[in-house]
């Protein structure tokens, strides 16, 4: 049976403690598997597909960003990275975790799974350590016009200004979110958006350390993000030689039902990325893994995997 650990390290700002969580095959290791979760959830609900992968033969492991999960120690840390430059210590802590694992287990091959934010984090690090993946699974991502991004990071910028970093996200958090249900002939809760199965959605709603409002800081470091890795100069850095797979449902409006996610896919082709590859899943919304179709999606992963290790 795999093993789960739960760990922890220190923080690249230097006062915050990350919470991690691994899940280590009985058998031999074949590699790592460095999961990045998305904005208002946290490492743990990933367990099932972290199991699924120790099960294969691969380490799963993965933390909580800033703001996030366990990684919270007081209630006002909830939904914020800090008060500057929040987007580069989340990657830093990523980077952390990679050399701690990687130290832990050299010389295998080391791949990233970004979901949602956490897909934006993934692209980012993509960019600042080129030569650290040996894979990439990019699941749940966008890539929005120009104009949107500067529109969306000039206004919350704007409340930050305005409400300081700790501010209320409430308003950005409907520009971000609130039209996510309207494409979909029934609604039950306005988190419908995120998976056809009902009981996973309610799971969702009725976690205390899912589904919280951001502060407005954490929407600009987002958008910031956002911005920086949709820079074609910065999407040059990545190494042109890394697989990527880019994997998300045909109804998933962070992608705008595929059409954003085939943005993404054309853009890394014309940075030269040599292998890229870009999967849809009819009907399928925004959290692949807790989909009706979950067990398709991972075994599809783990089959891109190997072929891609040979």
């Amino acid at each position: 049976m795999p093993t789960f650990t739960d760990f922890t390290f220190p923080s690249s700002t230097g006062k915050n403690t990350i919470h991690a969580r691994k899940c280590v095959p009985d058998g031999e290791v074949r590699g790592v598997v460095q999961i990045a979760h998305g904005i208002a959830e946290y490492i743990d609900r990933y367990d099932p597909f972290m199991r699924f992968l120790a099960e294969n033969g691969f380490v799963a492991v993965g933390n909580d960003h800033l703001g996030h999960g366990k990684s919270i120690t007081k209630p006002e840390e909830q939904g914020i990275f800090a008060e500057q430059d929040g987007w580069s210590y989340v990657v830093a802590d990523m980077d952390k975790l990679h050399d701690l694992t990687a130290a832990e287990y050299p010389g295998l091959p080391y791949i990233f799974f970004g979901h949602s934010m956490g897909s934006f984090l993934t692209r980012t690090y993509l960019i600042l350590h080129p030569e650290k993946p040996t894979l990439a699974i990019i699941c749940g991502t966008g890539h929005q016009s120009g104009v949107m991004v500067w529109a969306g990071n000039t206004i919350a910028q704007m409340m930050v200004n305005s409400k300081g970093p700790r501010g209320n996200g409430e308003t950005l958090n409907n520009i971000a979110f609130g039209s996510y249900t309207k494409g979909y002939a029934e609604v039950r809760t306005p988190f419908d958006w995120l998976n056809r199965n009902p009981d996973e959605v309610d799971k969702y709603i009725n976690d205390p350390l899912c589904g919280f409002i951001a502060k407005v800081s954490l929407f600009r470091d987002m958008m910031g993000g956002i911005k920086f890795i949709q820079k074609s100069s910065n999407a040059a850095k990545m190494n042109k030689d890394t697989p990527i797979l880019f994997i998300s449902g045909s109804a998933d409006p962070v992608g705008e039902n595929g059409k954003g996610v085939d943005r993404a896919y054309q853009f890394f082709l014309r940075a030269g990325m040599k292998d890229v590859t870009e999967k849809l899943y009819p009907e399928a919304r925004h959290e692949l893994l807790n989909e009706l179709n979950k067990d398709e999606v991972m075994a599809d992963v783990l089959k891109w995997i190997n072929e891609k290790l040979g």
